[in-house]
């Protein structure tokens, strides 16, 4: 990773604010402002290594608060890091020894996350930044949570399990809401409208979605994510494994990310694939040194892609430790019956930023500024570097003299 650019007094370049529209040109030009090598403890000595290849402990998911003034992440040291978006300072270190912590995502309080449980049960918790403490213990699901997703409106949210089930909770009540029963592990996103949520169906490759007002009726639409581009590399071709899913901020698309070499693309009203993002390594293995499994896996993906607030562009991490970028403003228009039988769009990177020493597992565009946050055994903030622009602005003016 290049070192990070700073200002003339030694500090990490603050992020430029959210009225900067993103441009082909501020994306190429991305670079570490700051990179936090102790973002996670590592494995001591003396503890044994539950399986080969494993490496360095990572960082596992960030969030954002809604003002994008600051970002929380979780690790595999069982911690929480609290950070500044805006000073680049780490703020605290909150710790979760008992239950682990993983999926951690603000509501709409600064001050306040819900996170799911890696060890002791599989509650979901309601906890405090201020001051330490759990507000609220969420009991129901009997498997890991894989998927947890906050509402962009109100204070509801909901969880997608190993249980076979979607939870629907609200922040105010300990016992769910809703319930939904799926034929395998079930991931979930909500539109930004907070009116519509997704579901998607690893194994039966489908992607269901709701009305949030009659969740207990039939989805009004069921999407089938077949890529046959997959059979052009073997037959028959591997199947595809969905690690998460994303609304664009019009509705009009979801991301769906992948476990393996390629994120995808929807039509979100009628559900034609239009898309597939390649030019990445799959995070399906830990270590790019990994053997592959004959069977698709979730691996270490879910948290690796997401659009930018505008959803001009996607970003994504890969298991060699680049950024990758696409610029997705101009996807083709397609309407009428879904034909699973049309190759998608393939779209290879507008660029590729030298990233992490090993896997880039999370990575995230601040919600408000022109800020990109990744993360993987270490954490960096990028911010487009104005170096070269402050450069030529200077030789404008020397030759006017």
């Amino acid at each position: 990773m290049p070192p990070p650019p700073t200002t003339s007094n030694g500090n990490a370049a603050a992020p430029p604010p959210a009225t900067i529209p993103l441009s082909n040109a501020l994306m190429t030009k991305l670079k570490p402002a700051k990179i936090f090598k102790g973002a996670v403890e590592s494995t001591p000595p003396s503890t044994p290594v539950a399986r080969p290849h494993q490496g360095p402990r990572h960082i596992t998911a960030i969030t954002f608060d809604d003002r994008g003034d600051q970002v929380l992440t979780a690790a595999e040291d069982e911690t929480f890091r609290l950070y500044s978006c805006k000073t680049g300072k780490h703020l605290k270190t909150l710790y979760s020894k008992k239950y682990g912590v993983d999926l951690p995502r603000f509501t709409h309080r600064h001050t306040t996350v819900v996170h799911a449980s890696t060890k002791e049960d599989d509650t979901i918790r309601y906890h405090s930044l201020h001051d330490n403490k759990y507000l609220q213990y969420f009991k129901g699901h009997s498997g890991r949570v894989v998927s947890l997703e906050v509402s962009p409106i109100d204070d509801g949210f909901m969880s997608g399990s190993v249980d076979k089930t979607v939870r629907l909770w609200d922040l105010r009540a300990p016992t769910c809401r809703g319930l939904l029963n799926l034929p395998a592990s079930p991931i979930v996103a909500y539109d930004s409208s907070g009116l519509v949520f997704a579901v998607g169906v690893n194994h039966y490759s489908r992607i269901l979605l709701y009305d949030q007002a009659n969740y207990d009726k039939d989805p009004f639409l069921t999407i089938t994510l077949e890529d046959p581009t997959l059979a052009l590399v073997s037959y028959p071709p591997r199947p595809i494994y969905m690690t998460s899913l994303s609304f664009s901020s019009n509705a009009k698309y979801i991301l769906v990310g992948c476990s393996g070499d390629a994120h995808y693309i929807l039509d979100a009203f009628e559900g034609h694939l239009l898309a597939k993002l390649e030019g990445h390594v799959g995070l399906e293995r830990r270590r790019i040194d990994a053997p592959q499994t004959i069977d698709p896996s979730k691996g270490n993906s879910g948290e690796e892609v997401s659009w930018t607030p505008d959803s001009k562009y996607v970003v994504s991490g890969s298991l060699n430790g680049k950024i990758i970028i696409w610029d997705v403003q101009n996807l083709p228009v397609r309407s009428g019956v879904v034909d699973l039988k049309a190759h998608p769009t393939r779209l290879q990177p507008l660029t590729t930023l030298d990233g992490h020493p090993g896997p880039s597992r999370c990575v995230r565009f601040n919600p408000r500024l022109a800020m990109i946050v990744s993360a993987g055994a270490e954490l960096a903030f990028w911010l487009p570097d104005q170096s070269a622009d402050n450069e030529e602005i200077a030789k404008e003016l020397l030759r006017k003299k």
